[in-house]
């Protein structure tokens, strides 16, 4: 048997990759990349074997999963430094397929960790802008799979354990390029149909009955409009209106009035609920209107954490100031006391005193909407967080940081963080050392220190804590 790998003829080559979306399956030498390829393909195609190396071209096959097809291109083991002949043809065919390809599955070995190479490959890999899942291979002992998870440190949201050896996890990963590949589709038929329209901001204005939402829309399009048309929304009884600014494309989205409990049936309370839970479900931004008159109410702080628990943006605003008496003893100021209090989850909310009646400062909404947009739209370079976690989380000395839990018996270790999401930016923290579970006050001071250093405006922060066990020795 030779060792060089045969390869498909050109034209079948050309012919599978216009048909299909094509994944590439790259990694460095000897991490399982041909042995993950032929379990997905369900031949032996690739020949595999402990000697590293062993796969020099670039082999094609193709994967049908839950009725869908892609195809799928093996390649070498990539040595990015190595001038040897072999080794840099390989780096120069596995860059020809990462080139062809619209999605890249990267294999590493968890067994191993995160190795220098695999640091190199990240850089490279990142450098594509194109969608990247990692294939933590060898994932067969429990110990192994939860240990994966480090792998998040290179700033890929999608991290999966698997063995290809006996078929593990390859479920899990085949379902997620799938969904790719939809979502792939689905936005490349929305932008061919408007090719020439920005993404538009979806804008909530939500509050209980009679605050001024209805008030608000109108001011809003009466004052700002250059083109307004109605369009049915997901739900039968409500409908969206466009507001097409020189900045901005608005979709403005309708929502029920949440009542207040024992005031109304117990289905009408339900409905209403759920009602205002599906609009906030398909909204980047949520306007939380208060009645500036009666002040924040207990439930004007229910209706505000169902658009934080849905991961939307939030401004507050305090409608019908103008109707407010006595200004001179209750200051604005004193306003947004009552109102911080009653939400303290919401402190890095915006919070505007305005009047859709007469239109005081409803013009200063749809600009901070933008700003709000952009920021939960925003990905930090995971250069500049390794620096941010540097500064603001390690010790000066190096290592990882001591940081209070839950229970202040044990003290965690902080060992490093990536981003993993956006819309609502989502961060994954990892620790290691003690019991897993850090102390709220300890996650509020990172999410704070986010919000200055990368200007989170107006959204939520999540961060996930995943929990590396120390090993016994």
């Amino acid at each position: 048997m030779t060792i060089e790998a045969t390869r498909e003829t050109e034209e079948s080559v050309e012919t599978t990759k216009a048909a299909l979306p094509l994944v590439a399956v790259v990694g460095q030498p000897n991490v399982g990349k041909s042995t993950l390829f032929n379990r997905l393909i369900g031949q032996r195609r690739s020949i595999v074997g402990d000697e590293p190396g062993i796969t020099r071209d670039r082999i094609y096959g193709e994967v049908e999963w839950t009725g869908e097809r892609f195809a799928i291109v093996d390649t070498g083991g990539i040595i990015p430094d190595d001038d040897a002949v072999i080794p840099a043809n390989i780096f120069k065919q596995a860059g020809f397929a990462i080139d062809d390809a619209q999605t890249i599955v990267w294999v590493v070995d968890a067994r191993l960790g995160l190795t220098p190479l695999d640091e190199e490959l990240a850089k490279l890999l990142r450098a594509t802008g194109k969608r990247v899942l990692v294939a933590a291979n060898k994932s067969e002992a429990a110990r192994v799979e939860a240990e994966a998870g480090e792998f998040y440190r290179f700033g890929f949201e999608e991290v999966f354990p698997v063995s290809a050896e006996q078929g593990i996890g390859l479920g899990e990963l085949l379902d997620a390029l799938i969904a790719g590949f939809k979502s792939e589709i689905s936005n490349l038929r929305s932008e061919i149909s408007d090719s020439s329209k920005e993404r538009e901001l979806r804008l909530a204005i939500i509050g209980r009955p009679n605050v001024g939402k209805s008030s608000l829309l109108n001011r809003l399009l009466g004052e700002e409009r250059v083109i307004v048309s109605p369009v049915a929304g997901t739900t039968r009884d409500s409908v969206d209106t466009l507001l097409t600014t020189p900045e901005q494309k608005f979709r403005l989205i309708d929502t029920a009035g949440i009542r207040r409990k024992g005031k109304t049936g117990a289905m009408a309370e339900k409905l209403s609920v759920v009602m205002a839970m599906k609009s906030l479900a398909r909204a980047d931004v949520a306007i939380v209107i208060i009645d500036a008159e009666e002040g924040p109410t207990a439930l004007d702080a229910h209706i505000a954490g169902y658009a934080h628990d849905a991961g939307c943006s939030i401004i507050i605003a305090c409608n019908k100031w103008d109707a407010v008496k006595n200004k001179e003893t209750s200051t604005a100021a004193e306003f947004e006391r009552k109102v911080r209090e009653k939400m303290k989850f919401l402190e890095w909310a915006p919070l505007v005193m305005i009047s859709a009646l007469s239109g005081q400062r409803v013009e200063n909404l749809l600009p901070l909407a933008v700003h709000a947009n952009v920021a939960r739209n925003r990905r930090i370079p995971t250069s500049q967080l390794n620096a941010f976690f540097e500064a603001a989380v390690s010790q000066p000395r190096g290592g990882s940081a001591p940081a209070p839990v839950k229970g202040g018996l044990s003290k965690l270790h902080v060992q490093y963080m990536t981003q993993v999401g956006v819309r609502p930016p989502t961060f994954v923290l990892f620790t290691s050392g003690g019991k897993a579970g850090l102390h709220f006050s300890y996650l509020r001071y990172l999410q704070n220190r986010l919000r200055e250093e990368f200007d989170f405006f107006a959204t939520p922060l999540r961060i996930i804590e995943k929990h590396k066990k120390r090993r016994n020795k």
